[in-house]
């Protein structure tokens, strides 16, 4: 059986983590519903992983806090999207933090529907057959090994 893993880190200080991140908490489990129910009859088993931060590591870096890899990538990647920021709150103070920018909207809080978007992707490379598309995601046969000279 295949494994298609889902990572999801926040800020954890004194038990409690931002509102922002307990949504997005609720989220990640109804993705883990949906991918599940859709990919086991496919060979594939989604596990999750979660991580803390604590507050040294966020105060260091608050883009960590919040984040979400699908099958080693980060899901901004997979949706073509990329990271924004803004005020948080809660247990963050005033730091600006993670968001997801895609398609001209900005989610604070991500979707489960955006999760399950980029695991379905991530899944569709886990079935690729030897000689599908190429690692790069292009056409099989198309990247080369860069010869010597």
């Amino acid at each position: 059986m295949k494994t298609l893993t889902l990572k999801w880190q926040r800020l954890v200080h004194g038990g409690a983590t931002c509102p922002r991140c307990q949504a997005t908490g609720e989220e990640v489990k109804k993705a883990m519903e949906v991918l599940t129910s859709r990919l086991s009859s496919l060979g594939i088993e989604v596990t999750l992983e979660v991580a803390e931060l604590d507050l040294a590591a966020f105060q260091r870096d608050p883009d960590q806090s919040n984040r979400l890899w699908i099958a080693g990538r980060p899901l901004e990647e997979w949706l073509t999207g990329k990271v924004g920021h803004n005020l948080c709150g809660g247990v963050c103070g005033d730091a600006a933090c993670r968001t997801l920018e895609l398609e001209g909207n900005i989610y604070e809080t991500i979707p489960a529907a955006l999760m399950v978007q980029a695991g379905i992707q991530a899944a569709s490379r886990l079935l690729s057959p030897p000689g599908g598309p190429c690692s790069c995601g292009g056409p099989a046969g198309t990247c080369r090994p860069q010869r010597s000279r």
